[in-house]
């Protein structure tokens, strides 16, 4: 199954529990995509694909600029793994395939 799809997530923040939706849009190893959320809306930069593990980088503007790596497994419809943010450290991912 494609990593590719629409993902409802929740991401584990001090800030309490961040919804969004995360959109991949694969092609080949890589993939591009946004997260949109409460803070806006976020573009996904250097998206890999390694079997069903991806790796991607975001641009966060709000509450203050700083830049996040991501890694996550889609198992299935459901997608797990850790943003980090810089030294403030990494956040627990969560969500399901919506589309």
């Amino acid at each position: 199954m494609s990593v590719a799809g629409t993902y409802e997530i929740v991401t584990k923040t001090p800030m309490g529990d961040q919804k969004s939706v995360l959109t991949i849009e694969a092609s080949g190893d890589s993939f591009t995509g946004s997260n949109v959320g409460q803070m806006g809306s976020m573009d996904i930069s250097d998206g890999k694909i390694d079997g069903n593990v991806l790796t991607w980088s975001s641009q966060l503007t709000v509450p203050m600029p700083m830049k996040l790596d991501c890694k996550a497994t889609v198992d299935g419809d459901a997608i797990a793994g850790a943003v980090t943010a810089g030294m403030f450290g990494s956040f627990a991912l969560s969500g399901t395939r919506i589309g």
